[in-house]
């Protein structure tokens, strides 16, 4: 099986979850929506990989064209980032400073972002908006002074994220 990819969508005014294929959308809500009403929940109650086995031979029940896609996991319990997370930081900021001994961690909130393919809105203060890749980690098990060697099983999926800052007077490179 490859890798599955889940999405998180409104399609006719109705919000749902699914397995993404290269064909359509196999709808997870309209088979398990009674047991899990979101894929948040199917994380916490830790069955994605069994929806995924098992949902991986069923036939797409419509196209990606109907459908609106929203943030992978809806109604997240927080967003934590790590900022300057890369040992060459002044490759990209270009202004002599070292990379900190220690990443920053900042918070964002789930209604700062949008969906794959939705509009990014741009202040209108802000000449530009700058494109940063970053990969998302999608925590599906908690714990405390979790052993390294245990930290991968805590982490239900990966997904990626153009977080698209403002340019303007928040001290990222705006030469993107």
């Amino acid at each position: 099986m490859s890798r599955p990819r889940f999405v998180s969508f409104t399609r006719n005014g109705t919000s749902g979850y699914g397995l993404l294929g290269d064909h359509g959308v196999v709808d997870l809500s309209g088979r398990h929506g009674k047991r899990w009403r979101t894929l948040r929940e199917v994380i916490e109650a830790g069955a994605l990989m069994s929806l995924a086995e098992e949902s991986a031979a069923l036939a797409v029940d419509f196209p990606v064209g109907d459908l609106r896609y929203e943030i992978p996991v809806p109604a997240p319990e927080k967003i934590i980032c790590v900022g300057v997370n890369f040992p060459d930081r002044n490759e990209e900021y270009k202004d002599g400073q070292a990379a900190p001994s220690n990443p920053s961690l900042f918070i964002r909130f789930p209604r700062s972002f949008t969906g794959h393919e939705q509009a990014l809105l741009r202040p209108p203060e802000s000449p530009q908006l700058d494109y940063e890749g970053e990969i998302v980690i999608v925590i599906g098990k908690g714990g405390r002074r979790i052993a390294q060697s245990e930290a991968l099983d805590h982490i239900a999926a990966l997904s990626l994220c153009n977080e698209a800052p403002s340019a303007t007077g928040c001290g990222t490179p705006s030469s993107t």
